[in-house]
């Protein structure tokens, strides 16, 4: 197995609700874990210690949804409940500009609508184009520019349109 297979099998692993992949060949083995904290937001809040961590990365791509919006956002959300968020698909750096001598692609009280560029996250020396899904108007942006983000972390919060 190259290194080229084993970054593909680690973006599948991201995009996937799978929470472990072991793969064994000859002298060769390797084994690609989702991270350990979404598995702990899932298995604390429901109180259910003794559940197998099998079950656990199941629900972990719905529920630590939940958690990590509400944890930066939560007085906004409170304040403001038809706010949506824009999140990271992937992890990667975030940037707000495609260049350094470009304006930022978008500012709290810009307009944004499905397909509009928001952010560039580089990951793995590609830069990712990343694409508002929702129309409305950027009310507070969660990231410093040129700061690491996680998947599904919480990039935009938006008042729809």
């Amino acid at each position: 197995m190259d290194f080229k297979q084993i970054q593909e099998l680690v973006k599948m692993i991201n995009k996937s609700n799978i929470g472990e992949l072991t793969i064994e060949q000859k002298d060769f083995k390797v084994t690609i874990k989702q991270k350990e904290d979404h598995v702990t937001q899932v298995v604390a809040p429901a109180a259910v210690h003794a559940a197998p961590v099998h079950h656990a990365p199941a629900a972990a791509p719905s529920a630590p949804a939940a958690p990590a919006a509400e944890k930066p956002a939560a007085k906004e959300e409170k304040a403001a409940s038809n706010l949506l968020t824009i999140k990271s698909p992937m992890i990667g750096t975030f940037y707000r500009r495609p260049s350094p001598d470009k304006p930022n692609l978008v500012e709290v009280g810009s307009e944004v609508q499905p397909g509009k560029v928001v952010c560039i996250i580089e990951a793995m020396k590609l830069f990712n184009e990343i694409e508002s899904e929702i129309k409305g108007k950027v009310v507070k942006i969660l990231v410093d520019d040129a700061s690491p983000v996680e998947y599904d972390q919480p990039l935009f919060l938006v008042e729809p349109a």
